[in-house]
């Protein structure tokens, strides 16, 4: 499966500290900008996935800093599913682009839950299958 995209984005001053690195905390908004670019893609994204009755509710992260960005960066953030099926499952890689390092990776996991009676999916919608599926017979990305 081979479903991924790449963005790009300069660092802030407001993601930094006081020591102008970014604050931990802001590598998992990095995470969700280059998640939502992802399901822009598929074309099931969170406007989507609620119109359609559903919503998926992040129930696990996971971070591994291996070195800082800094403010005035440019970042590089890859977005790859990894499963699709009874959940979304998202790996994520953080590139400093002047230097090519990677400063962080991570994954976040997010389980469907139904809108109208509130109850957890154990299997994703057709609608998201669907989706993923079409692209996957496209050769992904």
């Amino acid at each position: 499966m081979n479903l991924s995209t790449e963005i790009e984005f300069k660092v802030d001053f407001n993601d930094c500290d006081p020591m102008r690195i970014v604050w931990h905390g802001n590598y998992i908004n990095y995470f969700e900008r280059a998640r939502c670019a992802l399901l822009d893609k598929i074309g099931y994204n969170y406007i989507a996935m609620e119109e359609s009755g559903y919503s998926f509710p992040v129930t696990d992260v996971r971070v591994r800093y291996m070195k800082s960005l800094r403010f005035g960066d440019i970042c590089r953030a890859k977005a790859t599913l990894v499963e699709y099926e009874n959940m979304i499952k998202i790996d994520f890689e953080l590139y400093n682009t002047k230097t090519g390092e990677l400063t962080t990776k991570g994954t976040v996991s997010q389980m469907c839950i139904d809108l109208k009676t509130g109850e957890t999916q154990f299997v994703c919608p057709k609608i998201w299958l669907d989706k993923v599926e079409h692209f996957l017979a496209q050769g992904g990305f």
